[in-house]
């Protein structure tokens, strides 16, 4: 059994220590204390590896560079708009 009485005592104030704890935004004791809950409440530890997951695929997505064709369809297409504009 989790140390959460349910579900629900976890989704406010604990979810939002998760993302401190995650954004490595916690004083030692108050990590510990997370690190602890992760490992006795399996609902706290989906999101927490949820969350992982998230922010590795959102940070992979922003290091990828787009097409060079996409960028060159882009700009030409703007630069039609601007000649359109004038």
């Amino acid at each position: 059994m989790s140390d959460c009485q349910s579900l629900g005592d976890c989704e406010d104030a604990r979810i939002e220590r998760l993302y401190e704890y995650l954004d490595g935004a916690l004083s030692h004791n108050d990590l510990v204390e997370i690190q602890d809950h992760l490992q006795g409440c399996p609902e706290c530890a989906e999101e927490h590896d949820l969350e992982c997951v998230i922010r590795s695929v959102v940070k992979r997505s922003c290091t990828e560079a787009a097409p060079a064709t996409l960028k060159a369809s882009i700009l030409e297409r703007i630069s039609q708009i601007q000649s359109v504009d004038h």
